[in-house]
């Protein structure tokens, strides 16, 4: 309908309405298109082209293909509309009722509307009003609530300072009469924070609750201090008792009360010290007198393998009759051998000995296990003591207060010991178990004994020192006619030597004392200066060669028993050895076979054929060939008994042996050459003994071994 009364009031609305219309016809008129072609003032330029785009257009297509003028299609439009005009006002005259009724409904909306915006605005000013009496409740609370808070922090303030300065008396009947348990313990915690609070804070040193309490606060702290006093002393006092477990004690009792000597630091300065003094007096006592005792103990437990006769280089005969007789003789053999000793390396974290128990058993021990166990003892009571006295006590220095009479005991134990120690080995053991305790204090992170374990240390080195000394003086300055012996086998010196270097080589494998090294390197330079000179009292070159062999090879067979660790002194040994088993071949053969290796050696070479002064003939060579032939088997018989004979070890002597008779095959072997190069040598073929015979022979011999 509104779409309607548009139209109507666009085109029937009023004349002037149909006045503006754009009319086609009277702007074209009565043209046509010839009178347009025709015309000269109208260019007809692009007309074809305008109508190719609008052909698509169904009115302009509609009057191209019917051939209507525009004047007539104007003027049906024009009806048209016309038409439309009066239908629209048709519609309008019906609906005028609906109208009026529309009309109405929308002024009674509007006075509606009107009241309730009217009563809208009542609403607002009320609602302005509440908010106002809200915001006004609201600071009113803020206040009140911040008021509130206040008296809540006084109050909480005003408690905490009642209740730190107050002293209940329930504190005070168990501080005065209480014994010392749990409870007191606790009462005393409380006690200490109220002793602090009126010490340290500022609003009770102005308060006048102060000049009240603190005159009782005082009493109950002096109260405190003089009974906690009394009852460590008294538990100071148990330690003192024979056969008291102090560790047990310590751990059980004394930690159990460790606030007590807390609050005596804090409240009886001067108490504490007197605490700290009675405890470092009295574990100094208890442990010295354990360890005096332990000692003395353990004494009674000592081998004596060793005396200052027991040197290398000493005469085995010049060593006294007493001392043999009072150490057993399988001792006798850990002079200077290692053996079994070396097993106190790996029982080094073992138990300290029971000196009462072992005493019953009728055992005996060698020093360096008397040396372990006591220091595995202190070892064991110092980090007891060590970590008790920073539990208890809270301070690391009370300890070296307290191990100073211990470790004056012991130093003075080992100044006896030591001076008189000529036991080379046992001092080793001892300086590698010092190292080994250092490890195992290092690993326990205890460092209570670092000074102390070096300190032996230092005092170990110099006395080892000494000894080895002794021992490469016995040999520098060895009387040689007393200790010689008409006797080839191995000396009681070199097997002396051998086993004391072996032992202290495989005790430096660990340790690795490059000063040590060079010590035995000076030890092994004077063995053999000495056994050269031993040598030389053999009246027979053939003597003195094996003495030197029997020698050489007892020192590294020893050397080899003691481990791969025989290094540069082996070698050398194995050197010599070698040497003088060549010189030994050369006289045994040239005793039995003069005549051959004398040919062979000076006529063997020369070429028989080419000129010289002397030829070789064979009579020259008959002879030797028929003496070789009547007696090499006895000859090698002979020298099968000599070796058996002269060295001591079996092997040794085999392989000489064998040397021996291979370097006879290849004297043979030469002289065979040299009867082939002779004019006629071919004679003697019927005398000469066949190569095979004698690698026969030697297979013999060789089986043996």
């Amino acid at each position: 309908m509104a779409e309607i009364t548009s139209m109507g009031h666009s085109f029937g609305g009023s004349p002037d309405a149909h006045k503006n219309i754009f009319d086609l016809g009277e702007f074209v008129g009565d043209l046509t298109v010839e009178d347009d072609a025709s015309s000269d003032d109208v260019s007809l330029d692009g007309l074809q082209q305008e109508l190719e785009e609008c052909k698509d257009d169904d009115v302009v297509a509609n009057i191209l293909s019917k051939g209507i003028k525009l004047r007539e299609h104007t003027k049906g439009v024009e009806n048209n509309l016309r038409k439309v005009e009066l239908d629209s006002i048709q519609d309008y005259i019906k609906e005028s009722d609906n109208l009026v009724s529309l009309h109405d409904q929308i002024l009674e909306c509007d006075s509606i509307l009107t009241q309730m915006e009217t009563l809208l605005s009542g609403f607002q000013t009320e609602i302005g009003s509440i908010s106002s009496d809200i915001k006004i409740l609201q600071e009113k609370s803020m206040d009140m609530g911040l008021k509130l808070k206040n008296r809540k922090v006084a109050e909480s303030k005003l408690a905490k300072f009642v209740e730190d300065i107050i002293v209940p008396p329930r504190m005070v009947d168990v501080i005065v009469d209480g014994e010392v348990n749990d409870e007191y313990l606790r009462t005393l915690e409380i006690l200490s924070k109220k002793l602090k609070f009126t010490d340290a804070d500022p609003t009770a040193k102005t308060s006048k609750a102060l000049k009240d309490v603190q005159p009782e606060l005082e009493k109950l702290r002096q109260k405190a201090v003089s009974k906690v006093f009394d009852f460590i002393v008294q538990k100071l006092y148990a330690l003192r008792k024979p056969k008291t477990n102090i560790q047990i004690l310590q751990q059980s009792v004394l930690l159990k009360y460790k606030y007590l000597i807390v609050f005596l630091m804090e409240h009886g300065k001067e108490i504490y010290l007197e605490v700290r003094a009675a405890y470092i007096d009295t574990m100094n006592k208890v442990l010295s007198a354990h360890f005096r005792a332990y000692i003395q103990a353990s004494e009674k437990l000592q081998l004596d393998i060793v005396t200052s006769t027991d040197l290398i280089g000493v005469e085995a005969r010049s060593t006294s009759l007493f001392s043999i007789a009072r150490e057993p003789l399988k001792n006798r053999s850990a002079v200077f051998a290692l053996g079994d000793r070396i097993n106190i390396l790996k029982e080094i974290d073992q138990p300290a000995l029971i000196p009462h128990i072992a005493e019953a058993s009728s055992a005996k021990y060698p020093y360096e296990v008397l040396f372990r166990s006591l220091h595995k003892l202190l070892m064991d009571t110092a980090t007891s003591e060590y970590l008790f006295c920073d539990d208890f006590f809270g301070e690391e220095s009370i300890f070296f207060d307290i191990f100073s009479g211990p470790f004056a005991v012991i130093e003075e134990h080992l100044n006896t010991i030591l001076p008189n120690s000529y036991d080379a080995i046992g001092l080793m053991l001892m300086i590698l178990i010092t190292h080994q305790h250092q490890l195992t204090m290092s690993r326990r992170r205890i460092p209570c004994l670092d000074s102390y374990l070096d300190k032996v240390n230092i005092s170990l080195w110099p006395r080892f020192k000494v000894v080895f000394d002794l021992h490469l003086s016995s040999l520098r300055n060895a009387n040689i006619k007393t200790l010689w012996e008409d006797d080839i086998h191995p000396h009681y010196v070199m097997r002396r030597y051998a086993e004391f270097t072996a032992s202290l080589i495989r005790l430096n494998v660990e340790y690795g004392d490059g000063q040590l090294d060079l010590n035995l390197e000076r030890l092994r330079m004077a063995v053999d200066d000495l056994l050269v000179k031993l040598a030389k009292m053999f009246p027979k070159p053939k003597q003195q060669i094996v003495f030197l062999i029997n020698n050489y090879d007892v020192a590294i067979a020893v050397l080899k028993e003691a481990g791969p660790e025989g290094g540069k002194i082996q070698m050398h040994f194995e050197e010599l050895l070698k040497s003088n088993t060549a010189l030994f071949v050369e006289e045994l053969l040239f005793e039995h076979f003069s005549d051959l290796i004398k040919f062979v050696k000076i006529r063997g070479s020369e070429d028989p054929s080419s000129p010289s002064d002397r030829p070789v003939t064979i009579a020259e060579v008959e002879p030797i060939v028929k003496d070789f032939a009547n007696r090499w088997k006895a000859a090698i018989e002979l020298m099968h008994k000599d070796v058996i004979t002269s060295f001591s070890n079996f092997l040794c002597g085999m392989e000489i042996l064998r040397a021996a008779l291979t370097q006879l095959l290849l004297y043979y072997t030469r002289l065979s050459d040299c009867i082939k190069k002779i004019p006629g040598g071919s004679a003697l073929n019927k005398d000469l003994v066949s190569i095979s015979s004698i690698m026969y022979e030697i297979r013999k011999y060789s089986r043996t071994f």
